[in-house]
C-alpha cells in the first residue's frame, strides 16, 4: 500500500469533522490549530518563547518552518495517540520550485523543518509522503519528513515516517554540537532515514525499515552519521529496537557520510542495549558511502546488543566497546547539562 494512501486511511472522517476558530486560546500563550487551519500560521503567530501549538486530529498537508527566533516552542498533538495528528508533505530532493529557481535539494525537501532551541515536539506524526515510483524522472530520491538544528530540541512520541532520509539531525554550524533528544518515537524508511553531525540521543525508539521494490542488497542502511571531527559524541541508540518490512540480513546497520562540502567529518555512532532483528545483515552490518572513506576508520561501536541481527560472527565487523568505553556513551555524556522533560 503507497503511503499517500495509508496517510489519508489513518485519518478519514477526522478532517471533516467541524473546526472553530483557528487559534482559540491566544491569551493563555497557547494556539490551536484544527482541521482548515495551518500549523505554519500558528507558528507564524508565536511572539515570543514558550508557547504552546496544539494540533487536533486530521491531515495537514502543508510545509511547516520554525526558525530560531521561536525559542522555547511546544508543538504537540491534541492526544496522547501520534497518529490521530499528521503533518505531511510530498517534496523531494529534485523536486522544482513552483519559482522555477531550481530544485529544493535534501534539506529544502523537509516537511517539517526547526531551527528553534528548546523546541518541544510531541504526540504528532511528521511525515514525507514522496515515492520514487511516481516520480521515476527524479534522481535525487531524498525526501525528508524532519529536518532540525536547533540545540536542545526534543522530539516525545512522535513518528517520522518517509523513505529515503527521513531525519535529518544537523547542527547550527560545524562548530556548534547542537543536543538533540528523541524517546519513545517511531522512525522508518529505508536509506540512510537517520543521518547528520547533531549530538543525537535515541531512548527506547523504534526503527523500521522498509520493503523496497529493488533487486539489490543492501536495500539500505539505518544511519548515516556525519559528526564534526571536533565533536567527541555523534548519534547513540539506547534501549532500542531495529525490525524490518524487508527480508532478512537485507538492510546495513550504518554507513558513515562524510560530506563533500565538510570532509573533516569523522562519523561517531554508538548502537547500544538495541534488539536488532534479522533485517540487518548480522555479518557485515557496515558498509562505505565512499570509498576514500572507510567505516572502519570511524567511531563507530555496539554494546550489550542482542537479537538475530546483533550476533557477532566476524569480530572485526562488529566493533564492541568495552565497559569503560559503553561509560562514556550515555544520554548523561552527550546532553551534559541538559535533562529534557516530557
Amino acid at each position: 500500500m503507497r503511503r499517500r494512501t495509508l496517510l489519508a486511511g489513518m485519518t478519514a472522517g477526522l478532517v471533516a469533522a467541524g473546526s472553530t476558530d483557528a487559534f482559540a486560546g491566544v491569551g493563555r500563550r497557547v494556539l490551536h490549530v484544527r482541521p482548515g487551519d495551518s500549523v505554519q500560521a500558528a507558528v507564524d503567530a508565536v511572539t515570543g518563547p514558550g508557547w504552546t501549538i496544539v494540533v487536533h486530529p486530521g491531515t495537514y498537508r502543508e510545509v511547516v518552518n520554525v526558525p530560531a527566533d521561536k525559542a522555547e516552542l511546544t508543538i504537540r498533538g491534541a492526544s496522547c495517540d501520534p497518529h490521530d495528528a499528521v503533518i505531511v508533505f510530498d517534496n523531494a530532493n529534485g523536486t522544482q520550485k513552483p519559482d522555477g529557481s531550481g530544485t529544493y535539494g535534501t534539506a529544502g525537501s523537509a516537511t517539517f523543518t526547526s531551527a528553534a532551541p528548546g523546541l518541544l515536539v510531541r504526540d504528532l506524526t511528521l511525515a514525507n509522503d514522496w515515492l520514487r515510483a511516481d516520480h521515476p524522472e527524479i534522481t535525487g530520491t531524498q525526501a525528508v519528513a524532519a529536518y532540525t538544528y536547533g540545540d536542545r530540541t526534543h522530539f516525545e512520541n512522535v513518528r517520522l515516517l518517509a523513505h529515503q532520509d527521513t531525519l535529518f539531525v544537523e547542527t547550527t554550524a560545524l562548530t556548534s554540537f547542537d543536543r538533540q533528544y528523541f524517546h519513545h518515537c517511531h522512525i522508518e524508511g529505508d536509506v540512510d532515514f537517520v543521518f547528520g553531525r547533531a549530538t543525537a540521543v535515541f531512548e527506547d525508539c523504534h526503527f523500521h525499515t522498509l520493503q523496497r521494490d529493488v533487486t539489490f542488497t543492501p536495500k539500505g542502511m539505518v544511519f548515516a552519521p556525519s559528526t564534526a571531527r571536533a565533536n567527541p559524541h555523534g548519534i547513540l541508540a539506547l534501549r532500542s529496537r531495529i525490525t524490518s518490512g524487508a527480508e532478512d540480513a537485507a538492510y546495513k546497520l550504518a554507513r558513515p557520510w562524510v560530506p563533500s562540502y565538510e570532509t573533516t567529518a569523522w562519523p561517531s555512532l554508538v548502537v547500544r542495549d538495541t534488539r536488532i532483528g534479522p533485517g540487518i545483515d548480522p555479518v557485515t552490518p557496515y558498509t562505505d558511502m565512499r570509498e576514500q572513506y572507510p567505516w572502519q576508520a570511524m567511531r563507530f561501536g555496539e554494546y550489550r546488543n542482542a537479537g538475530p541481527g546483533a550476533v557477532i560472527t566476524v569480530l572485526e565487523n562488529r566493533p564492541q566497546l568495552t565497559d569503560e568505553e559503553a561509560a562514556l556513551h550515555t544520554k548523561a555524556t552527550y546532553l551534559g547539562d541538559w535533562r529534557p522533560r516530557a
